[in-house]
């Protein structure tokens, strides 16, 4: 009889259902050939998905906000553009050759058309003071249409070609919004393949630690590769054909959460899958019985990804709104992967892909005897002093929360480096209006224009003579007119974020104006109002989505909630720890105004996997043995995998501090963080320490909250439990027994009690039975019940504790 059998549990054959689909003696074979036809047609297209993505402004700003209008209303006077400045300084002043270079390279760049680049409306050289000048600005506009965050970079170059990079005491540097925007082009170039390759070296170490296997680590790391070909796949189509808004930060999401969440389920399947081998010899009904156990948790671990990802779509910011189909997509590629190729592939291979730790039927699971067990048994004896202690001290790391400063990151404290165009916006601010080169751009009606230009002008904040028409745009287009400010602060600021404020405010009140102000300024503010109301909007409602799923799973409701209170309170304590890292270790200026709802995302949604894991592990046990021992049997159980799950996904997370933008390194940070916190702390001690406390109430409304299995009905509840040493440690065995011993003991107690005639035993007080008249219970009364009590409990206490 197997250990399945022995339980209770129906045989294997009775528990195939649909597994048998993916994991059939020729099933697998159909799905390995489903899913290389899959492949073959996906691979060409994943690679074009860097073509699809669309990095231009509007793809990020909301789509109400004043600026995308703004933005929308000025390519009718003009296309989209952005200016390039370059910038010449010379401490001393420039000599007569500099500006000479300066006229002469004027001459060169107006004669520049390629790469979307608008020679001819190069504006400059401009002077910081007309008598021994130091410093000269020239202002050229490049072309930003649906391409042209694809050719900023080169047109750059082919500006920097001209000016060249300066010497002899002269400095020359492109800065303005085409500068910066180049350096986050080239930042974001091959942020594929930068994130693809740390994802798979991260995995590949991690699985070769946690198998200890060369050849099993190939199986996942194959079934990963081919989700996320697909996925990238699926992606272009609907970013081609559906108008699905894909940018350079959900596209290098999109690999890191393949991959985490793809070998997170492969990890918990293995596990399972394992357990199997050792208790049947059939292959195939192992992996059927795996699938049969695992597959309810990791689709439930997966669902809530999506669905929490999916919750996106309610976001104000368009950036925010195109990564919840992005992440939903690659998430479920990855589950589906994961349930149907990986099987496959792993029935496939037998079992010698676990070499050199193979399988084998019959070996005992090193799991029972293994560090999560004993850590199970030891938070046991202090559940309640062990979950307060955790709680205060995830409480205080909390506190770190002061330290975050998530209101933005300026384009200089955007880097973890210092590009050109930064250190050419610091040298311009030294002799220049530090907003120059990213002015106001303001729309009204013609007729109103005079007054709002006055209402712009006499506005705190802004140079009152800077007011003007660009070069190359029309005067006027049915009946509205375009003019931009130059604002003296500079343009990523604070204060230049209030001084839009105040411009709005002025241009707004003019009657009949239908004023709007846009234009780099306007657009980070909007970025900012819209990020906070989806912050106000999405966490709750993320919340919402992943109680409910844990209601429907655990089907209880004091569990669900008490799962909630822990994420919550990881993600806090997670955010703290990064904020006082990011003052006091990295010294980053600041985050950026989307980092907490990113975060909390991704742990909410990832973090509460592992605690999906142990849970569902936990109920399946407590049907059986109760709920305290049902604890530390689903610790044992899943504790290894958990922990090496947990590290694969902080590690493919960590991988985005290889890119050379703060906001990337903080959320990798953060997330990555928030991860091990959940494994290490959330999930193995305070989760276990709760329900440990808690009991069968846990389970309520649940019949299990009443029954709990084999604990209550056989008499082992709380005082039980907390019993002597050997009875904590080998619980889980002598309630099995007590199942096997006890019962057919208490039959016999129903047996009725028929003397035989003339034999004298009916009454102690003759032959002929008279007197006390025998026991409902059978003739052995109550002394027989106690004996059979005495002989179950002297029977279960013999059993060794293996």
């Amino acid at each position: 009889m197997t250990q399945t059998q022995e339980k209770g549990q129906s045989s294997p054959s009775g528990q195939r259902g649909v597994a048998h689909l993916v994991c059939g003696r020729r099933a697998k074979w159909v799905v390995l050939i489903l899913w290389l036809a899959v492949l073959l047609l996906a691979a060409p297209l994943a690679q074009k998905l860097t073509d699809a993505q669309d990095n231009d402004a509007a793809s990020w700003l909301p789509g109400s906000a004043e600026s995308t209008q703004v933005l929308e209303i000025s390519e009718d006077f003009r296309p989209e553009q952005i200016p390039a400045i370059v910038i010449y300084a010379r401490d001393g002043g420039l000599t007569a050759q500099d500006r000479a270079a300066i006229t002469e390279d004027v001459a060169q760049l107006k004669q520049l058309t390629d790469h979307g680049i608008r020679g001819t409306e190069t504006r400059g050289p401009v002077f910081d003071r007309e008598l021994d000048p130091r410093a000269a600005q020239v202002q050229v506009p490049i072309t930003m249409d649906e391409k042209g965050w694809e050719r900023i970079a080169p047109a750059v170059d082919s500006i920097k070609d001209v000016v060249g990079e300066g010497g002899g005491g002269l400095s020359v540097h492109i800065t303005g919004p085409g500068g910066t925007s180049a350096d986050f082009s080239e930042a974001f170039e091959g942020i594929d393949s930068t994130l693809l390759f740390s994802a798979m070296v991260v995995v590949i170490v991690m699985l070769l630690l946690t198998y200890r296997s060369p050849t099993l680590l190939l199986v996942p790391l194959i079934a990963v590769i081919v989700a996320l070909f697909t996925a990238q796949a699926l992606i272009y189509l609907l970013a081609e054909h559906a108008g699905l808004t894909v940018n350079g930060q959900s596209a290098g999401i999109l690999t890191v959460l393949v991959f985490g969440a793809g070998t997170d389920y492969a990890l918990l399947l293995v596990a399972r899958y394992r357990e199997e081998l050792r208790r049947h010899e059939d292959r195939h009904e192992a992996m059927a019985l795996a699938l049969h156990r695992a597959g309810p948790a990791v689709i439930a671990s997966g669902a809530t990804v999506v669905l929490s990802m999916l919750v996106l779509l309610a976001a104000e910011m368009n950036s925010t709104r195109g990564l919840g189909p992005v992440a939903a997509i690659g998430v479920a590629v990855a589950l589906l992967a994961m349930m149907s190729l990986f099987p496959a592939l792993l029935v496939i291979f037998g079992r010698w892909i676990f070499w050199p730790v193979i399988p084998h039927l019959g070996t005992e699971n090193p799991d029972k005897r293994g560090i999560w067990a004993r850590m199970g048994r030891r938070i046991a004896h202090r559940p309640r002093m062990v979950w307060v202690v955790t709680a205060i001290a995830l409480a205080v790391c909390s506190l770190g929360l002061i330290q975050l400063r998530a209101e933005g990151l300026s384009n200089a404290d955007a880097f973890t480096d210092k590009p050109d165009s930064i250190t050419g916006q610091e040298i311009s601010a030294r002799y220049f209006p530090a907003g120059s080169g990213d002015p106001l751009v303001i729309v009204s009606n013609q007729a109103q224009a005079v007054e709002v230009g006055r209402a712009v002008a006499e506005t705190r904040g802004v140079v009152p003579t800077s007011l003007g028409l660009p070069p190359g745009t029309k005067p006027s287009f049915e009946g509205k007119v375009l003019f931009e400010a130059t604002m003296t602060a500079p343009a990523d600021s604070e204060a230049a974020k209030q001084t839009v404020e105040r411009v709005r405010d002025a241009v707004h009140a003019v009657p009949d104006a239908d004023a709007q102000v846009g234009g780099g300024t306007a657009a980070l503010l909007d970025m900012d109002k819209a990020t906070t109301h989806d912050n106000i909007l999405i966490i709750p409602l993320v919340l919402l989505v992943v109680l409910l799923i844990l209601c429907a799973l655990l089907r209880a409701l004091i569990a669900p909630l008490l799962l909630i209170g822990t994420v919550i309170l990881s993600f806090a304590a997670a955010l703290g720890i990064s904020a006082l890292a990011f003052r006091h270790i990295f010294d980053y200026a600041g985050e950026s105004t989307d980092f907490p709802l990113f975060v909390f995302v991704f742990l909410v949604a990832l973090g509460i996997d592992y605690n999906i894991f142990l849970t569902t592990r936990i109920r399946e046990e407590a049907a059986h043995q109760g709920t305290r021992p049902g604890v530390i049997t689903g610790l044992a159980a899943t504790g290894a995998v958990i922990t090496s799950a947990g590290l694969v996904l902080a590690g493919t997370f960590a991988a985005l501090g290889t890119l050379p933008m703060v906001a990337f390194a903080e959320i990798g940070f953060a997330v990555a963080l928030g991860v091990l916190l959940d494994t290490f702390i959330v999930r193995s001690v305070l989760v276990t320490s709760l329900f440990l406390d808690v009991g069968p109430k846990v389970w309520w409304p649940h019949r299990l909250a009443r029954e709990d299995g084999a604990l209550r009905r056989y008499g082992s509840g709380r005082r039980a439990w907390r019993g002597g040493a050997a009875e904590r440690g080998c619980v889980q065995r002598r309630l099995t027994t007590s199942v096997l011993v006890i019962q057919p003991v208490r039959r016999l107690r129903t047996r009725p009690f028929r003397p035989k005639r003339g034999s004298g035993g009916g009454s102690p007080q003759g032959p002929r039975g008279r007197g006390r008249a025998p026991s409902r219970t059978g003739g052995v009364g109550a002394t027989g019940a106690n004996h059979t009590r005495r002989i179950s409990a002297k029977y279960i206490a013999s059993v060794p504790c293996t």
